[in-house]
């Protein structure tokens, strides 16, 4: 069996092509394959392989300050999802080009947890009684395979083009209790921070991203599956994979 991670943690470094060698290191010892993307404000890793090379790659990596609370999620497959290792240096861990936007730069936006969704959307609205708007700040690639019921969809292809997107939206968002969200949270930790910033002081983020809800609380209040960037495809609410396989088998 498989493990497969995603984690990301945003973190003034200043170290970052040192770290990413490191980490690119240990990777390759533990027989790991994935991503790493390392930048000045923190780190993004999608990696894949076995039990005991996953818990001693992340117990290193924990044992680090900066990257103590690092929250990783967790899902299983019987194929390795990824062809090999990357590990890059980049300008932002998830582009977003606004300065208004940089999680180093401001307090982090207000958050939301799975439990508390899964409620408010049972109910109809929040605990003051306002309507709910769920916001994929995901692509159309993405969402295709599926989104919370009756979300709040843009015809993005990129991250980047969000802002221009949401622009026709803003006037019919303004008495509602708007939640962001993205698969793992990093997209919309970044959304919301711009989106406050920007002032839109009614959102939310959901911590966790829809992998956080799912992991969770399930799949209640969403349709579909949420679409990841590996072989998997995408993931239904018990975080199963579209496609997979027994590797041994296959061969």
């Amino acid at each position: 069996m498989i493990v497969n991670t995603a984690a990301y943690h945003f973190v003034p470094l200043t170290d970052a092509q040192a770290l990413t060698d490191m980490l690119l290191e240990r990777a390759q010892a533990q027989a790991l394959r994935g991503t790493i993307l390392v930048a000045e404000e923190g780190i993004n890793l999608f990696l894949a392989g076995s039990r005991e090379g996953i818990d001693a790659f992340y117990d290193a990596l924990k044992a680090d300050a900066r990257f103590a609370d690092m929250r990783v999620k967790y899902s299983y497959s019987q194929m390795q999802p990824f062809a090999r290792l990357k590990a890059k240096v980049k300008s932002e861990i998830i582009s977003f080009r606004r300065d208004d936007g940089q999680p180093l730069d401001y307090p982090r936006a207000p958050s939301v947890a799975p439990a508390t969704v899964q409620r408010w959307l049972r109910q109809g609205h929040d605990d003051d009684g306002k309507r709910v708007v769920m916001l994929d700040t995901r692509n159309e690639q993405e969402f295709a395979h599926g989104t919370f019921t009756g979300a709040l969809t843009l015809p993005i292809g990129k991250f980047t083009d969000l802002p221009q997107a949401l622009e026709p939206h803003r006037d019919a968002l303004a008495d509602a209790t708007v939640v962001s969200f993205c698969t793992g949270g990093i997209r919309c930790e970044k959304a919301a921070l711009w989106m406050q910033n920007d002032g839109m002081h009614n959102v939310l983020q959901l911590e966790g991203g829809i992998l956080g809800y799912f992991e969770e609380v399930g799949g209640e209040g969403y349709d579909g599956r949420c679409f990841v960037f590996d072989e998997r495809v995408a993931l239904d609410a018990e975080l199963q994979p579209l496609v997979d396989r027994d590797e041994s088998q296959a061969a």
